[in-house]
């Protein structure tokens, strides 16, 4: 026999999952008639509303739902947001909580449907992990239920966020660079994909004419299609002599694509990335990035989803974790042009120092 969902709930009565949740969950936003309506119609259909419902009341699940769109998951180089979520889920059991995964496809987060374990009532507080449409994060809000986002943000979504510090880590690795001798400097990755991705241009950008150097338009390069599927890079007819890449996983496919075409790295082309993440370490050349402190992200987007559970009225707005540059062997240094550049490019420098 299948099992009864909120959905099936909320088709019955032609009204919206979320009010079915609300009234279920004894939340704020739905007339006393109505709830004992869904209430009724719940037990009726053989929902597991009555164990789940006391449960609520007496305490809670003690679960907490981690989403993640499927995109994040499918790719090569990808394993970053697999170790978040092993953070998240080592973070949860010193609490004595645990973490449910649920993958959001692509045509779900499209259509906005309630992801599964929000409609069957199993935790008490959400982490969505990644980015997710904007129109998605909504619904999850609008349930009620004590939500925080791991590694994006959006300027529309009145929502907590705890982030890596993107901008002024691409900032600081493009400045290393530049103290390498590096002038002509590519970016790699779709700036309109994710927050952390823009982010990170910005932050090559401001390092760029900051220090008095020129942004080529054709030396930003697309790493993905609108869907978050990986392309393949479509390289300048004149090549500047380093990278910038988004992440780790992509300059470490960008590396190969180099390798390919015939070009050393780094002597020729030098590639930097971001995260840390494990192809940073065994790639070859090894590659030069910015630690993304995933152990502080995780601990603390837990502890904002408990507190909230607990009943805190807490607002942190956008919670910025900060990283570190990792030297490694995928920067070739450059014969210096002029030391009067180089002098103030170093002065230029001191104040970030």
């Amino acid at each position: 026999m299948k099992n009864v969902t909120m959905k099936d709930i909320a088709d019955r009565l032609n009204i919206s999952t979320v009010t079915v949740s609300k009234a279920l969950s004894d939340k704020d936003g739905v007339s006393n008639e109505l709830r004992d309506k869904i209430k009724s119609i719940a037990e009726e259909m053989g929902y597991r509303y009555n164990s789940l419902a006391k449960g609520m009341k007496e305490g809670r699940s003690y679960n907490i739902g981690i989403l993640i769109a499927d995109r994040f998951i499918r790719d090569d180089g990808d394993a970053f947001y697999l170790k978040m979520y092993q953070g998240v889920v080592k973070a949860l059991s010193k609490v004595n909580y645990y973490g449910i995964m649920e993958i959001i496809s692509s045509d779900s987060e499209k259509k906005a449907a309630l992801p599964n374990i929000l409609s069957d009532n199993k935790v008490d507080g959400i982490i969505i992990l990644g980015q997710m449409n904007l129109n998605y994060v909504n619904l999850i809000k609008n349930t009620a239920m004590p939500l925080v986002l791991l590694d994006f943000y959006d300027e529309l979504l009145d929502v907590d966020a705890i982030i890596s510090d993107s901008f002024y880590g691409s900032y600081e690795i493009t400045n290393y660079l530049i103290s390498q001798g590096h002038r002509e400097i590519g970016f790699v990755g779709n700036i309109f994909s994710t927050s952390s991705i823009l982010d990170r241009y910005l932050g090559y950008y401001k390092a760029l004419i900051s220090n008095g150097f020129i942004v080529r338009e054709d030396w930003i390069l697309n790493d993905r299609s609108e869907e978050g599927e990986y392309i393949d890079f479509k390289l300048p007819d004149q090549m500047p002599t380093a990278f910038v890449c988004n992440n780790d996983g992509v300059a470490y496919l960008f590396m190969n694509k180099l390798k390919k075409l015939g070009y050393n790295v780094p002597s020729e082309i030098s590639v930097v990335g971001f995260d840390n993440d494990i192809v940073a370490s065994i790639s070859i050349p090894k590659l030069t990035t910015v630690e993304v402190d995933i152990e502080a992200m995780t601990e603390t987007a837990v502890d904002v989803v408990i507190q909230k559970i607990s009943g805190v009225k807490l607002t942190i707005g956008r919670k910025v974790i900060t990283g570190k540059l990792i030297h490694r062997d995928s920067v070739a240094k450059l014969e210096r042009k002029t030391d009067k550049l180089d002098h103030k490019i170093k002065e230029g420098l001191k104040q970030y120092i």
